[in-house]
């Protein structure tokens, strides 16, 4: 047995070297996966060749001139509708004013009282100028009504030309 002794413990040195031989290949392989990780080369950026740079961005401008052109003739249609809408509320504006001051210039130049005074010497001079009074003030409405209606043809033709205006630029275009 003293013969096998030597090669026991030579295989105990062996199994000692091969376990420090593990040991030391194994802190040397735990860091593989993370070094893999950072040796691996990214490609950040695609070089293109000129041309083909060129071609998409003329397609991207094909695609984009066309919307750009037809929001800006919808912005255009948009304002110029409010630019009517602008006038025809200062002129209604116009016209309401001019119907207050007339309305107020009457109303003055009757004394700004609708009842006469009362005597009791002419009780049937002041009903005679009573009645002639309710008469006149009837007509008087009436007259106004008849230039309101006047006052709102004339709007209303002016409307229709601006609309023909209109439409006779939108055919020149």
């Amino acid at each position: 047995m003293a013969s096998l002794g030597p090669a026991v413990s030579s295989l105990r040195s062996s199994l000692s070297l091969l376990d420090s031989s593990i040991s030391i290949l194994d802190e040397g392989v735990s860091d593989f996966p993370r070094l893999c990780k950072v040796l691996q080369t990214q490609q950040h950026f695609e070089l293109l060749a000129e041309p083909t740079l060129r071609e998409a961005q003329q397609s991207l401008v094909d695609e984009i001139v066309p919307a750009i052109h037809q929001l800006v003739s919808t912005a255009e249609r948009h304002i110029d509708q409010l630019v009517r809408k602008e006038e025809s509320l200062k002129a209604r504006s116009e016209l309401l004013n001019g119907r207050l001051n007339t309305s107020n210039s009457r109303n003055s130049s009757f004394g700004g009282s609708t009842q006469p005074k009362r005597t009791t010497e002419n009780t049937t001079s002041t009903t005679l100028s009573e009645s002639k009074l309710l008469e006149m003030k009837r007509l008087q409405q009436k007259k106004e009504r008849l230039q309101y209606a006047i006052d709102r043809l004339e709007l209303q033709c002016k409307q229709r030309e601006r609309e023909l205006r209109k439409s006779m630029a939108f055919v020149n275009d």
